[in-house]
């Protein structure tokens, strides 16, 4: 039965975002309607009781045992975005037994072992299955229950949470003692208009959002965090790809050089954190560029990004909101904690974002603390939610499975490290107009790569 269904929806507090949830919500509830069934319950994340770690769900499973243990059979999880057949789900649903313990969805796995994942399964990593979100997925009554009470006897490590969806595969697999992830053909992530959509209970909207004209070139100002030591190296690299998207860049470093040329702020390099450096440049985005200038990205020397695909994107966000976008990381979560945005893949702040931190007085601890968790923690204390973007990335295109890149048009990677950034940027990050080096066409195939 549909009302044995519980739906939650990975929904965000941004004005954008749960609007988009609700509309999914409406959604469900009117096919639910339509077919004359008892109208299911629909969860959005972000209202649940104020807990910052609601997003990463496992802190969840007791309130979804205990609220929903007795007269439910599935709890299915799904993305603002993930558009769902009710009919078909209820039908794939009905081949499983509820009785037992089920994790069903679309199964995603590493070609490589990655940094994201902790090297996990260096051997073969082929071999461990994890879901894609966007495709929805679902656990049965009787594994919540499970999960529940093992939470409460064994609460979650205070540790990082870096990619959710192979952090809950990994907890509910139990090295090896619990269940496996089941693939289910019918939980997809093909564009609803596509002709291989027929068999599926869910799609999955395969776009860059676009609401409205892109904003304005110069509406975006592009902080580059750089040090002496990669001015030879690494910004020749920015200075090939993405530089002639920006209209507003400047480049910050420990030592003026007139060549490229990067402003020294007078924060001396550290090895780690550029807590310092990166406040400096939030000091002087907010008293020397035009306040005229909505956006403020902050990128690192060896971030490839599209700045093309970025004025789109927030063309979506309101900019008289405190917006902190990018993608999105947890420290701590399972006992209260805070999330933050991870520096490599790029941190988009709104001109209000940044009024509001440094009205606060909130500030680095150290001048090599890491910059993203203590603006993580700043925001958190103000109030200011994080808002997810998962089109941004801390890692390189090989260190995410070929399935889960498949349906998105990237923003943003990271890291110079056994690649050819120039080719990763022509092949993921270019806007086509622009897609020439040199005067020649540049043409990569992904699968090069």
């Amino acid at each position: 039965e549909l009302k044995e269904i519980v739906f939650i929806i990975q929904s965000q507090s941004n004005s954008f975002h749960s609007k988009r949830a609700e509309d999914l919500k409406r959604d469900i509830l009117k096919q639910a309607a339509d077919l004359g069934k008892e109208l299911p319950t629909v969860l959005l994340i972000h209202e649940m009781d104020g807990h910052e770690g609601a997003w990463t769900i496992l802190p969840l499973m007791r309130d979804f045992s205990v609220t929903y243990g007795r007269n439910s059979s599935w709890i299915f999880f799904c993305e603002e975005d993930t558009r769902i057949q009710v009919v078909k789900l209820l039908e794939t649903l009905g081949r499983f037994d509820g009785s037992k313990e089920w994790f069903l969805g679309k199964a995603l796995h590493d070609e490589e072992s990655t940094i994201i994942h902790h090297y996990a399964f260096a051997e073969n990593p082929t071999v461990f299955k994890f879901p894609d979100f966007a495709a929805g997925w679902a656990l049965s009554i009787p594994l919540v229950n499970k999960l529940a009470k093992k939470l409460k006897s064994e609460p979650l490590k205070s540790d990082f949470t870096i990619d959710l969806k192979h952090e809950i595969a990994l907890y509910i697999w139990q090295k090896g003692e619990g269940p496996h992830l089941t693939p289910v053909p019918e939980f997809c992530t093909d564009d609803v208009n596509s002709y291989k959509v027929d068999h599926c209970a869910t799609t999955f909207s395969n776009f860059l959002p676009l609401c409205g004209e892109p904003v304005e070139k110069e509406d975006v100002f592009v902080a580059v965090k750089t040090c002496r030591k990669f001015h030879g190296d690494r910004i020749p690299v920015v200075k090939q790809t993405w530089e002639r998207e920006a209209a507003l860049i400047e480049y910050y470093s420990d030592y003026a050089d007139i060549s490229i040329p990067t402003i020294d702020l007078g924060v001396p390099n550290t090895d780690r954190g550029h807590c310092g450096k990166t406040f400096a440049i939030l000091e002087r985005f907010l008293n020397h560029s035009s306040p005229r200038t909505p956006w403020l990205v902050i990128v690192d020397d060896d971030t490839l990004i599209s700045i093309f695909r970025l004025r789109k994107l927030l063309s979506c966000y309101d900019p008289n909101e405190p917006v902190f976008l990018g993608e999105r990381y947890g420290y701590g979560l399972g006992t209260g904690g805070y999330s933050y945005i991870t520096g490599g893949g790029g941190m988009v702040f709104s001109r209000i974002a940044v009024q509001k931190l440094l009205a606060s007085k909130c500030r680095c601890y150290s001048t090599d603390a890491p910059d993203d968790m203590v603006l993580g923690m700043c925001f958190s204390g103000l109030g200011i939610p994080i808002t997810h973007s998962p089109l941004f990335h801390q890692a390189r295109p090989m260190d995410y499975p070929k399935g889960y890149l498949s349906h998105q048009i990237p923003v943003s990677f990271h890291k110079h490290w056994n690649i050819d950034p120039v080719k990763v940027y022509f092949t993921w990050l270019a806007p086509s107009t622009e897609e020439s080096l040199n005067g020649k066409k540049v043409g990569y195939n992904r699968e090069d790569l």
